[in-house]
C-alpha cells in the first residue's frame, strides 16, 4: 500500500490477479497477461473506491537462438519479471523451447511492419531527459523558437507519439499537430534532423489506420513527396561533387591538398547521406502506410513514385532498400506500376540485391520479382540480369527455396531461356530435391519447373545423367506419381543418347498400360511410349509379350470409349457433377500416336492391319473429323501402313482410306495436307487407277479458279467458237470441261489420242521437269515433295490450329499462266 499524494491520509491498493503466459504470435517474445486491481482505503482501511484493468506485459528474447539453454534463460526471465511466480518456471521453459524450434515462414515475415519502436533518434539529436504527456504545452512553446529548441521540442514530442497509449491524447492537441505540421512545412529545407523527427511523429499516427484521415487532413503525404524528390536531386549534385574532386584528385596525384580536400569532401558526403538516408526511410514509411486507400497511392503514383524508389534503389543501407523493396511490391499488383517499372529497368538493380545478407530484404526482393515474372518483357529483363544463376544458388537455401522456384518456373516458360539452365547448378539440385523427398509427395513448384526443363534436350541430358532417369522411373512406378511421369514422357521425346537410355524401361512402361486403372498415368506412360522411335527396339516382341494389340483395339472402339465415358460419369457424378470427355480422348489420342510408331515396323504394320485395327481407325477418322489432331495423327498411321508392302494393298484395296486421303488433301492445316500428299505420292506410285484419280483431282484443285471462269463465260458472245461444240452445244452443260481439246495445249506429249490430259505430263510437271521457267522456287508450296519417312507430325505438344490458310488465288494464278505460256495455241 501506498499513500495518496498531497498528504492525503488515505490509502491506495494495488494488487495483481490471474497471471496468464503465451508466445507472441509473430515475434521471438512471451506474453504475460494479467489483471490489475486498485482499490483506495479510508482512515480505517474500509474500502472506498475500487477498479480493475486488464494489462499484458511483452517480454523480448532477442538472444534466443537454436543453441540457447531454454532450462537457464526461463530462470532468469521468472527472475527479472516479479509478474511471474516460480511456481510458472517450468511452463516458461516449455514456451521457450516452443519459439526456439518454431520456424518463421515467409508469411509471417511479410507481415512484419515497421513499428514506430524502429526509428529511435540517431546521433545528434538524443535527449537525456524523458518526455511526459502533461508537459505538452511546454513542448509545443519550443516549436516556436530557433531551430535547435525545435528540434529539441519536436523530440520530445516523438517520445510521446512512440507509446501508441498517447497517440488518441495527442490528438486531441490540434493546436500541437499544426504547429508541427507548419514547422516541418516552412523548415524542412533548414534541417534534415527537424524535418527527419517531425515525419517521424507523423509516421506514428500513419501505423495505424484510424489517423490516416489526420496525416492527410495536414497534407503530410504530399510534403513527403516533395521533400524525397529534392533530396534525390540534392544527392545527384553531392555525387557529381564527390566526383569531380575524385577526378582531380586522381590526375593530381602528387598534390597532397587535394588529396585532402578528397578526404575531408567524402567524410562530410558520408555524413550527409546517413541523415538524408533516414530521412528518406521514415518518409517512405509513411507514405507506404498511406498507400494502403488505392486512391491515395494513384497520386503518388501521378507524381511518379515509380521513378523515384527505383532510382533509391542504388543506396546502399539495407534498412532503406528493404522499404523501398516493400513498397515496390506493393505497387507491382497493379498494371500501371508494373509497366513503369519495366520502363526504367527496374529488374537490373532489383537483381543486384540477390544475393544478400539480410535476410529479410532478401525475401522481400524475391517476391517482388516473382510479381514482375508474370510480364513476358520483364522475364526477359531477368534472364539478361543474369538471375537464372542467382536464383539457381539460392535453391539450398530452405527459406528462400520456394519463391526461388516460382520465380526459376514463370522463365522456364519461354523456349528460349530453358537451355540457359542447363549451364547453371539449378536442374543439378532439383534433382536432389526429387530424390529427398523419397515415398513422400513433391512441392508442386519442384516438379513443375522439372517438367518444364525436361521439355529442351541438353536439360534432359543432364537430368538422365548418372542414374537420373532410373530414380524418377522408380518413383514414377512405384508411387505411380503422374506429374513424374510427364516430366519422364518430356525427356522421351528428345532425339539422341536420352532417348536409347529408355531402352532398359520399355517393359516397364508398356505393363503399367494393361495393369494401371489410373487414365492420367496411363496416358502419360502411352505418350512415353510413342516418342521411342529407336532402331533397335523390338515392337513386334514388346506388343506380343505384354498383349497389347487387343488393348489398342479395344480402345477405339465405339463401344468402348462410350462404355468408359458413361462408368467414369457415374463414378465422379456426386464428386465432380458434371464430367466432359476430355481426359478419354487424350487417351485415345495417345493410343492412335503409339500405334503410329509401331507401325514403323513392318511385322507391327502387318499384325495390326491383320487385327482389323484399319477400320477401327476410319471409324474414329469419322468420328472425330473436326479435331485436326486426331485427323494428322490417323493419317499418319495410313503413311506407315501404305510405305510398307504387306499392308499396302489391305489400305489401297480394302479400306476407304484413299477417299478419305483425297478429301483431306486440300485441309486447311498444313500438317494435314504434308501428310496427306506424302501418303497419296505412294498410293499413286503403286497403283494405276488411283495414280490417275489423284492427278486428275489435283489438276482439278489447281486450276479450279480457270474451270470456273470458263464455265461462267457469257453466252452472249457471238461468234465464240470455244464454248459450244461442233453442233452448238453448251460444254458447260452437258460435257466435262476438261474434255475440251481446243482449250488446252496441242503439243506432242501433253494431250493424248482421246483428248485427256496425258499423265505423264503431269507426273513431269511434279518433278518439276516442266514449267520450272514460270513456278520457279515457289512451285513447292503447291507440288507435293518426298519427306523422310521419320519425320512425325506434330503432337498435342506443337500443334497450332492457327496455320495460315492455302492461298487458292496464288495457285489460280499460276496455273493460269502456266495454260497462257503458248502465244501461239492460247485462248482466243
Amino acid at each position: 500500500m501506498e499513500g495518496l499524494p498531497g498528504g492525503d491520509p488515505r490509502y491506495l491498493k494495488r494488487k495483481v490477479k490471474g497471471c496468464t503466459l503465451d508466445v507472441h504470435p509473430t515475434e521471438k517474445a512471451i506474453v504475460v497477461q494479467y489483471e490489475v486491481e486498485a482499490m483506495i482505503l479510508g482512515e480505517q482501511g474500509n474500502a472506498m473506491v475500487g477498479g480493475r484493468k486488464e494489462c499484458h506485459k511483452i517480454i523480448r528474447l532477442k538472444s534466443l537462438n537454436s543453441n540457447t539453454d531454454t532450462s537457464s534463460l526461463a530462470r532468469k526471465v521468472v527472475e527479472e519479471c516479479h509478474l511471474i511466480h516460480t511456481s510458472k518456471l517450468n511452463e516458461v521453459e516449455q514456451l521457450l523451447f516452443y519459439l526456439q524450434n518454431r520456424k518463421q515462414t515467409n508469411d509471417d515475415q511479410d507481415k512484419k511492419r515497421i513499428s514506430p519502436r524502429d526509428f529511435a533518434p540517431y546521433a545528434g539529436v538524443e535527449l537525456n531527459e524523458e518526455a511526459s504527456i502533461n508537459s505538452i504545452d511546454e513542448y509545443l512553446e519550443l516549436l516556436y523558437e530557433d531551430i535547435q529548441e525545435k528540434i529539441r521540442g519536436a523530440t520530445l514530442i516523438f517520445q510521446l507519439a512512440r507509446n501508441p497509449d498517447n497517440l488518441e491524447e495527442l490528438k486531441q492537441n490540434e493546436m500541437a499537430l499544426s504547429a508541427l505540421a507548419r514547422v516541418l512545412r516552412e523548415d524542412w529545407k533548414q534541417s534534415v534532423d527537424l524535418a527527419t523527427t517531425i515525419i517521424c511523429i507523423f509516421f506514428c499516427f500513419s501505423s495505424f489506420s484510424q489517423f490516416h484521415g489526420l496525416v492527410t487532413q495536414f497534407k503530410i503525404g504530399a510534403l513527403c513527396m516533395n521533400i524525397i524528390e529534392h533530396e534525390l536531386k540534392r544527392h545527384d549534385l553531392w555525387h557529381e561533387e564527390l566526383q569531380r574532386k575524385k577526378k582531380a584528385y586522381e590526375e593530381l596525384s602528387e598534390n597532397q591538398n587535394l588529396k585532402k580536400e578528397h578526404e575531408k569532401c567524402f567524410k562530410k558526403y558520408q555524413s550527409l547521406l546517413t541523415k538524408q538516408e533516414q530521412l528518406l526511410r521514415v518518409s517512405l514509411c509513411l507514405l507506404l502506410n498511406l498507400a494502403e486507400d488505392t486512391h491515395t497511392e494513384l497520386k503518388m503514383r501521378n507524381k511518379n513514385i515509380v521513378q523515384m524508389l527505383v532510382k533509391i534503389l542504388d543506396r546502399k543501407d539495407e534498412e532503406l532498400l528493404l522499404v523501398v523493396v516493400s513498397f515496390l511490391k506493393k505497387l507491382s499488383i497493379f498494371l500501371e506500376n508494373k509497366n513503369d517499372m519495366a520502363e526504367v529497368f527496374a529488374v537490373e538493380k532489383l537483381s543486384q540485391l540477390v544475393p544478400c545478407e539480410h535476410e529479410d530484404l532478401l525475401s522481400t526482393t524475391l517476391r517482388l520479382l516473382l510479381n514482375l515474372s508474370f510480364d513476358t518483357t520483364l522475364r526477359n529483363q531477368m534472364v539478361q540480369a543474369g538471375l537464372i544463376a542467382k536464383l539457381s544458388s539460392l535453391l539450398a537455401d530452405e527459406g528462400q527455396r520456394q519463391l526461388s522456384m516460382c520465380i526459376l518456373y514463370h522463365i522456364s516458360m519461354e523456349d528460349r531461356f530453358k537451355s540457359m539452365f542447363a549451364t547453371t547448378d539449378c536442374i543439378p539440385q532439383l534433382m536432389k530435391m526429387i530424390y529427398e523427398f523419397g515415398e513422400h509427395k513433391m512441392d508442386f513448384e519442384l516438379i513443375s519447373l522439372c517438367i518444364n526443363l525436361a521439355a529442351n534436350k541438353n536439360n534432359a541430358q543432364v537430368m538422365c545423367e548418372g542414374n537420373g532417369l532410373k530414380m524418377l522411373m522408380k518413383r514414377s512406378a512405384k508411387l505411380k506419381d503422374v506429374l513424374v511421369m510427364k516430366m519422364i514422357r518430356n525427356i522421351s521425346q528428345h532425339h539422341g543418347p536420352t532417348k536409347s537410355l529408355f531402352l532398359d524401361h520399355v517393359g516397364d512402361l508398356a505393363a503399367q498400360i494393361s495393369q494401371e486403372k489410373a487414365e492420367e498415368y496411363v496416358i502419360e506412360c502411352l505418350g512415353t511410349l510413342a516418342n521411342l522411335t529407336i532402331p533397335d527396339l523390338d515392337w513386334a516382341l514388346v506388343l506380343k509379350e505384354y498383349n497389347l494389340v487387343p488393348y489398342l483395339k479395344d480402345k477405339l472402339k465405339p463401344g468402348m470409349r462410350m462404355e468408359s465415358e458413361m462408368r467414369r460419369e457415374r463414378k465422379n457424378q456426386d464428386r465432380q457433377g458434371k464430367v466432359t470427355g476430355a481426359a478419354e480422348d487424350d487417351l485415345i489420342l495417345e493410343v492412335v500416336i503409339l500405334i503410329g510408331t509401331v507401325s514403323m515396323d513392318d511385322s507391327c504394320a502387318a499384325m495390326l492391319a491383320k487385327s482389323g485395327i484399319i477400320p477401327a481407325l476410319i471409324e474414329l477418322l469419322n468420328a472425330q473429323q473436326e479435331d485436326d489432331e486426331f485427323v494428322c495423327q490417323i493419317v499418319y498411321v495410313f503413311y506407315q501402313m501404305v510405305f510398307h508392302k504387306a499392308t499396302r494393298d489391305v489400305i489401297i484395296k480394302d479400306t476407304q482410306a484413299p477417299t478419305y486421303l483425297i478429301d483431306l488433301m486440300h485441309d486447311s492445316n498444313a500438317e494435314i495436307r504434308k501428310v496427306c500428299d506424302n501418303t497419296l505420292d505412294i498410293i499413286a506410285e503403286y497403283d494405276e487407277e488411283w495414280g490417275k484419280r489423284i492427278q486428275n483431282e489435283k489438276f482439278r484443285w489447281y486450276n479450279c479458279q480457270w474451270l470456273e471462269m470458263v464455265e461462267n463465260r457469257q453466252m452472249d458472245e457471238t461468234g465464240e467458237p470455244l464454248l459450244f461444240g461442233e453442233d452448238g452445244e453448251s460444254f458447260s452443260e452437258n460435257r466435262d470441261i476438261l474434255e475440251r481439246p481446243d482449250l488446252l495445249y496441242s503439243a506432242d506429249g501433253i494431250m493424248s489420242a482421246d483428248g485427256a490430259i496425258s499423265p505423264d505430263f503431269f507426273s513431269n510437271f511434279q518433278n518439276d521437269e516442266l514449267g520450272q521457267t514460270y513456278l520457279g522456287s515457289v512451285s513447292d508450296e503447291f507440288v507435293g515433295s518426298a519427306h523422310d519417312p521419320t519425320d512425325r507430325p506434330v503432337s498435342a505438344y506443337g500443334f497450332r490450329p492457327d496455320e495460315q490458310l492455302f492461298n487458292y488465288t496464288t495457285s489460280s494464278q499460276l496455273t493460269w499462266n502456266l495454260v497462257h505460256t503458248n502465244s501461239d495455241s492460247g485462248l482466243g
